[in-house]
Order: structure tokens, then sequence, then C-alpha cells
């Protein structure tokens, strides 16, 4: 199988988009330290990763329509930055912000990723004159 430019934009975002669904899925194993019962452990699971279940509907809709991608990976990062600046009310300080680019600098990537296969495909299917 000879990889060819076309490949790796196709199936770069797409990889690091599952590398990063488990990367978050991986906070929420911290609700074991609780020793909750089971129903208990079975919703903060569920809580927990509200997130991963959301970004893999949207990975499944991209893996056809990369624009779709673009748009929701790059919100995802936005509204991880702006919840981290809200959330912490009168205690936020600048320095911060880079905190959030641990989990909104691979959303931001994969975003930007989508959007140039996206424009790739789009390119490729309208003839230039």
């Amino acid at each position: 199988m000879k990889l060819t430019k076309d490949k790796i934009i196709f199936w770069t975002p797409r990889v690091l988009s599952i590398l990063f669904l488990l990367f978050l899925a991986m906070f929420s194993l911290d609700i074991f330290e609780m020793n909750l019962d089971f129903w208990g452990t079975l919703v903060g699971l569920f809580m927990h990763n509200i997130p991963v279940f959301v970004l893999a509907v949207v990975l499944a809709i991209a893996w056809k329509h990369e624009i779709v991608g673009a748009i929701f990976y790059a919100l995802a990062g936005l509204a991880y930055i702006v919840s981290l600046v809200v959330g912490m009310k009168g205690d936020f300080q600048p320095y911060m912000i880079s905190w959030s680019l641990i989990i909104a600098g691979p959303t931001f990537l994969i975003a930007w990723l989508f959007f140039v296969g996206w424009r790739k495909k789009r390119q490729t299917k309208t003839p230039k004159p």
C-alpha cells in the first residue's frame, strides 16, 4: 500500500481524533478512586465521557463530511477555553490559557486538518477554468 499525500490528508485527522478521544476517556478513570457502588460508577463514567460521546458522533459525521469536523472540533476547543475562563471566575490568570492548550490544542489541530482535507476534496471536484 503506497502512502500518498491524499491518504495522509484523509487519515491524519481521523486517527488523531480517535487518539484524542481515547486520551479524553482516560480522564474518566478517576471515578474508580471514589469507591462508588456499581450504579454510581456507571453514572459517573457516563457523565465524565459525555464530551467523548459528542466528539465521537462528530467524528462519525466528519468521516464523510470534513467541514463538520473542522467546525465542531474548532468549536470544542473554543468551548473548553471559554469554560475554563468562566469557571475560574475571579481566580483566572492569563497563563492559565496555556494549560487549556493541552486539551484545546489538539482540537484546533484536528479542526485544521479536517479543513485542509475538505478544501483538498473541494478543489479536486471543481474544475478550474
